[in-house]
């Protein structure tokens, strides 16, 4: 390993990193691991590049050095931003899999014990084909998810950079409030966030923003086509903000009108789910005991609406196309898994079908502390209501967050703050007058 000090995070939480994993393939009595998943090998070395639709791996001995098998072009990156001293770049003429199959005889695995990524989106059928025709002489084991339980608690170093994506996460969704009006278009409203969030330091998130109006915000995962705003309506957002391709994830909705019974009682069971999953979530409680909890407190509405999906997934490191890492773990019922003291989750008890045709979302995203949880957010959870006459920004907007600070050192690494959003809990909340005041059957 080359010890450096310009990565993202301490050298030493890489070396941390790289032990577990090595305790971890000791008890499956792994001589070596294959590593595809670009969240992985990042999570391991500090590399990245959006060139992952290229075969590339990290091939981690029990004993040795780790060495990696990238595209040529993409070998730039290993030295450039790893502490990796070995590579075996390809061409592009030439054969990934023959390329890993030689390193590790190369490197005295040709007769061992090797686990692999079975599971992989980046390891296809293909490839995993080549390899056993290849690999003949030792022994191809699946080791899928073997990285991810290291990556399910996030570090004290994780956290604080997940602060920084908040950080834009905050930004675009404020830039959101602003944009929103009747005569905008979807793909505005989508500018103005993704603005937001790149001026303030973030990077480009796994997936950009979802920017729905009206009926279209009934459709599944759909983002913005050029539809025009129109006068009452309502607009769904959901913006990830990015750093150093760690996630945060925030659902707000906007009303271009006045809140209707129905909206507000949606407003307000959201809240309310959310403020009792925050008030109870703890080390040693079940995923499937959080779920069940954000669920039954949806589902007792009057307005018609329903939570389709898990009610909240694991949140961090991310590439296109998803942001989440819910394929760790998800909150969703029957999941015996226990939380435990650094998990990150998006909490989404969103309501789908409000009066049969609205789709509207509050959600958190939040990380288990030693007794609780805190989340990484300080906006208002109200609707932000513009009503008809008004223009222009919401009543009780507050200021988007100031940039992610960056040291002037020349390796411009991040100093990890304690604090990176000031208190805004007014943040996009416009004041209005409601005639009934109902509040939630809890």
């Amino acid at each position: 390993m080359r010890q450096r000090d310009d990565m993202t995070f301490p050298f030493e939480e890489y070396e941390r990193r790289l032990q577990g994993l090595r305790e971890r393939m000791a008890k499956r009595l792994l001589d070596a691991v294959v590593i595809v998943d670009p969240e992985n090998i990042m999570y391991l070395t500090d590399y990245q590049t959006t060139g992952y639709s290229f075969f590339q791996c990290l091939v981690v001995p029990l004993e040795g050095e780790p060495f990696m098998i990238t595209r040529k072009m993409e070998e730039s990156n290993v030295h450039a931003r790893t502490w990796v001293e070995l590579t075996r770049p390809y061409p592009d003429t030439g054969d990934a899999i023959q390329a890993l199959v030689e390193a590790l005889r190369e490197f005295g695995l040709g007769k061992k014990d090797i686990g692999y990524e079975r599971n992989s989106y980046y390891f296809p059928a293909y490839h995993q084909d080549a390899i056993h025709t290849t690999f003949t002489d030792g022994r191809l084991l699946d080791c899928f998810g073997i990285v991810e339980q290291g990556r399910i608690c996030k570090s004290k170093f994780e956290i604080e950079i997940m602060k920084n994506a908040a950080r834009a996460t905050e930004a675009g969704m404020l830039a959101g409030f602003d944009a929103c009006r009747a005569g905008v278009t979807e793909n505005e409203i989508a500018a103005e966030i993704s603005a937001a969030m790149f001026r303030v330091g973030g990077e480009f998130p796994a997936v950009m923003p979802y920017v729905t109006s009206g009926p279209r915000t009934m459709i599944g995962h759909a983002t913005w086509e050029g539809r025009v705003v129109q006068p009452g309506e309502h607009v769904f957002l959901e913006v990830g903000g990015c750093y150093r391709r760690y996630h945060t994830a925030m659902m707000r909705t906007v009303v271009l009108g006045n809140l209707t019974d129905s909206m507000y009682e949606a407003q307000e069971r959201m809240k309310l789910a959310l403020k009792h999953l925050k008030d109870v979530i703890r080390p040693g409680m079940t995923v499937s005991d959080a779920d069940n909890l954000v669920r039954n407190i949806i589902t007792e509405n009057d307005v018609g609406a329903s939570l389709i999906t898990r009610s909240g997934y694991s949140i961090g490191i991310a590439f296109p196309p998803s942001w989440d890492e819910g394929y760790i773990v998800s909150l969703k019922q029957g999941d015996s898994t226990v939380l435990e003291e650094g998990m990150t989750f998006h909490i989404i008890p969103w309501m789908w079908g409000v009066d049969g045709d609205k789709t509207v979302g509050i959600s958190d995203t939040l990380y288990v502390t030693e007794r609780g949880c805190k989340s990484f957010f300080t906006l208002d959870e109200d609707f932000v209501v513009k009503p008809e006459e008004g223009n222009g920004k919401a009543q009780g907007a507050a200021e988007a967050p100031t940039e992610i600070k960056v040291s002037d050192k020349s390796d411009a690494r991040p100093e990890l703050p304690e604090s990176t959003t000031e208190n805004t809990a007014s943040n996009g909340k416009a004041k209005r007058d409601h005639k009934h005041k109902k509040t939630a059957n809890t």
